[in-house]
């Protein structure tokens, strides 16, 4: 395994969650020092992946671009739960890596929120959406998974329904309950079940409508230029 996944994995599992615990006991706009720091962790198997080299700024660029067409899917899209910022956020992941994917997840929530609020739950949504990037990438990376518009759908759905949404759900229990319970804690995850689900469905939706077209634009800018894969790094 590379050392990038390994260090994306690191803290994914590691730093971000204790980043989140002890953010979730500070009081006052704590969260806004917790979601520069979730970046700053998020940086480091960023950079990693590049084996020693300087991102190019192209590189940066394209992934900036990711990040508005994701917070546009989320703003834009008038239907609470029903947003397509996941499904961006997942085509980012199976374009570039793991990494890029975390890194675009985390940023575009962060972003995202200027436009409603930000909040203690800010950097529990940037790990959640993330993590929805990271998983997207290590899923279909190296072939893994076919990027057939069905395959991504089903992954979407599944994805979103079953790890993004309980993660996020899992901020509701760590910042509303005071008295952290089993019986307590399932009562947040039956009830925000639901919404999980309908936006698991305008995930899939998105992946199947959008991943494939996206995807060859994307893969024809990594061929072109040489930027954000394997090949591309090991020649800069």
């Amino acid at each position: 395994m590379k050392k990038s996944h390994i260090a994306t994995l690191t803290v994914f599992f590691v730093l971000i969650p204790l980043t989140l615990i002890v953010g979730s006991r500070l009081s006052g706009r704590a969260f806004y020092v917790t979601s520069t720091l979730v970046i700053v962790e998020l940086l480091i198997p960023f950079f990693l992946a590049f084996e020693g080299r300087r991102p190019q700024a192209r590189e940066l660029v394209v992934l900036a671009v990711m990040c508005a067409l994701a917070v546009a899917g989320r703003v834009a899209i008038p239907i609470p739960s029903f947003k397509a910022i996941f499904g961006i956020i997942m085509i980012a992941g199976i374009a570039f890596g793991p990494e890029s994917g975390f890194l675009v997840g985390a940023i575009s929530a962060l972003a995202s929120n200027f436009f409603y609020s930000q909040g203690p739950y800010t950097p529990w949504q940037m790990m959640a959406y993330g993590a929805g990037g990271m998983l997207a990438g290590f899923v279909f990376a190296e072939g893994r998974l076919p990027r057939k518009p069905v395959i991504m759908g089903i992954f979407g759905f599944l994805a979103v329904a079953f790890f993004v949404g309980p993660l996020l759900d899992t901020c509701s229990v760590f910042l509303v309950m005071s008295r952290i319970s089993l019986k307590g804690a399932m009562a947040f995850y039956i009830s925000g079940f639901p919404v999980n689900l309908r936006q698991a469905v305008a995930t899939a939706i998105v992946l199947l409508v959008l991943g494939k077209p996206l995807l060859e634009k994307l893969d024809r800018i990594k061929t072109k230029y040489g930027i954000l894969d394997d090949e591309g790094r090991k020649e800069a």
